[in-house]
């Protein structure tokens, strides 16, 4: 025996989505057994844009049973039933939360009419159920209402079971099988090509948009994690994924770099940490026309030879602000004053004239030189070596002058003797503070 089950909520509110109808059809394969409809009371408001889209006002729930008073006659009518439903996850997963709320385990064997669909009949531009009933030409009496689309789900059953040659149905409910746990837009084989590797991995939309990136020791049983996560988000992202993407590393390092810059380059909708750059700046000298020694910033990858790396310009300037002070330099030629002949120190008497011809660039220069002597430049040079992606290879992470380059592989048979030489099979990337902790993270627990 099947239930067809389908429910309109509240949609994603603040206090998440509540239950305002709900539809089951007891169906045994054939016909319909019984019927249980009713408008539930969610106890919170109803957006405008559901009560657009459902029909559903306030004021039709007003005076509807909460969902505790109608608690046993859904539990009854799906006792002993398998679970169906369009987007199985969603209703399935509303309704257990709402029996959860009051102390009870709601647990069904479910099928999805999504998956069934797109197994049965494969090829549909779209599986949405209104299109698939517009394409089988099946009516709806009502849309968006729980008992018209329940009563639609059950015609499309009843056809789907006709149609499946190949007793897909029944590979679905076998206990072994993931199609009940997995998003319905997504297909099986997708999954099981997944590999059990150190990498990252995408999810995509219908419109092949990265939704989400994440990096896994384990790449397939991390995402399939996600289809048993009970987070809203978590839930919520799974019904959008469409399809999933992998990129092996070989090292949970590259792992863990790789989905940095992904996340930084992609902007996924799913990805909450990571995703702002936080570009490095680079404090740098050059000569003027007139022989003076300047020190200045910019973005870090506009510079080939930095003096020192920040992680904001706030960050810079502190550092400029304190060494022209500590050396009497120069606020105009330290770039912290610009658009001026003469600097405001100097009427202060806290610089020594240079930017107003009272004191020689040689002078001035010898100063500038302590000053960079005295920040203790960052000329590390390091080669992270770590697993390749297979076993005739080596993967690794580099390190110039102190700044991330990026990550690389490179055959085992092949000798690199200095560290500029594993250039020639980087992957470049973007030095940010995200990565700078990562890497610090890294090589604190080696």
């Amino acid at each position: 025996m099947y239930s067809v089950v389908d429910i309109e909520t509240t949609g994603n509110g603040p206090k998440g989505q509540k239950i305002t109808e709900i539809s089951i059809f007891n169906f045994d394969g054939n016909q319909i057994i019984d019927e249980f409809t009713s408008l539930v009371n969610p106890e919170q408001k109803i957006p405008h844009f559901i009560t657009n889209l459902t029909g559903i006002t306030e004021a039709m729930v007003r005076t509807a049973p909460k969902f505790y008073e109608i608690a046993k006659k859904v539990e009854e009518f799906t006792k002993d039933t398998i679970f169906v439903a369009h987007n199985v996850n969603f209703d399935y997963n509303i309704i257990r939360d709402e029996f959860k709320s009051l102390g009870f385990n709601f647990k069904r064997k479910k099928l999805c009419t999504v998956r069934l669909t797109r197994k049965i009949i494969p090829g549909l531009p779209s599986y949405s159920l209104g299109n698939i009933c517009e394409s089988e030409g099946i009516k709806i009496a009502a849309r968006h209402r729980a008992k018209g689309d329940a009563e639609a789900t059950v015609e499309l059953f009843r056809r789907l079971i006709r149609r499946d040659t190949n007793f897909t149905i029944n590979s679905f409910l076998n206990s072994r099988s993931r199609e009940a746990t997995l998003p319905p837009l997504v297909d099986k084989q997708v999954v099981d090509k997944l590999p059990e590797t150190h990498g990252i991995y995408y999810f995509k939309n219908q419109q092949k948009e990265i939704i989400y990136v994440g990096k896994a020791n384990n790449i397939k049983q991390r995402v399939i994690s996600h289809f048993y996560d009970k987070k809203k988000k978590e839930r919520t992202m799974c019904l959008e994924t469409a399809d999933i993407s992998f990129k092996e590393t070989g090292s949970e390092l590259i792992a863990l770099l790789h989905e940095s810059s992904e996340i930084k380059k992609h902007y996924p909708k799913f990805n909450r940490a990571q995703r702002k750059s936080g570009e490095a700046v680079a404090m740098f000298s050059y000569v003027d026309q007139k022989g003076i020694v300047h020190l200045a910033y910019n973005r870090l990858k506009l510079i080939s030879k930095p003096l020192m790396k920040f992680y904001s310009v706030a960050e810079c300037r502190n550092v400029l602000e304190k060494v022209c002070s500590e050396f009497d330099l120069c606020p105009k030629y330290c770039h912290l004053q610009t658009n001026v002949n003469s600097c405001f120190h100097y009427q202060l008497k806290q610089c020594k004239g240079v930017c107003s011809g009272k004191e020689s660039p040689n002078d001035y220069n010898k100063r500038v030189h302590d000053a960079i002597n005295s920040l203790g430049l960052q000329t590390e040079n390091l080669v992270i070596k770590e697993k390749g992606r297979n076993t005739k290879e080596i993967g690794f992470v580099l390190i110039l002058n102190g700044i991330y380059q990026g990550f690389g592989y490179v055959d085992k048979k092949i000798k690199l003797e200095d560290t500029n030489d594993y250039q020639l099979y980087l992957q470049p990337q973007q030095d940010n503070r995200d990565v700078q902790r990562i890497i610090k993270s890294y090589l604190t627990k080696k």
